[in-house]
């Protein structure tokens, strides 16, 4: 368990209200929130990042990444205009991290 959000929320919020008790409360509870990550964002689930769920089989999960891959590859779009290609290649650079997510995960649990 992580704690020195709320030693740093309880200092400064006494700081912050001059000494005043509501001020550590109030300090302690935002440095709490920050310990239990309450204000970071979600991971993008790789599974719905190619359509799938978690009990996708091994070969489902090769398809849908090769038909991805091969809709979104920039290479395809060579003479579409730039901004197109700038989003496709958004698109596969997302598509290449959650398939290669998915095929570490796999590879520790085999192990």
């Amino acid at each position: 368990m992580r704690w020195y959000g709320k030693i740093f929320g309880v200092i400064a919020g006494l700081l912050l209200t001059r000494g005043q008790p509501a001020g550590a409360l109030i300090g302690l509870l935002i440095g709490h929130a920050f310990d239990a990550d309450w204000f970071k964002s979600p991971k993008p689930d790789p599974y719905q990042e190619l359509g799938l769920t978690e009990e996708a089989s091994d070969s489902e999960v090769e398809r849908a990444y090769r038909r991805l891959i091969s809709q979104y590859h920039p290479d395809r779009l060579a003479g579409a205009a730039k901004e197109l290609r700038d989003q496709a290649e958004t698109r596969a650079k997302a598509i290449n991290r959650a398939y290669e997510a998915i095929q570490k995960a796999r590879r520790r649990k085999r192990s």
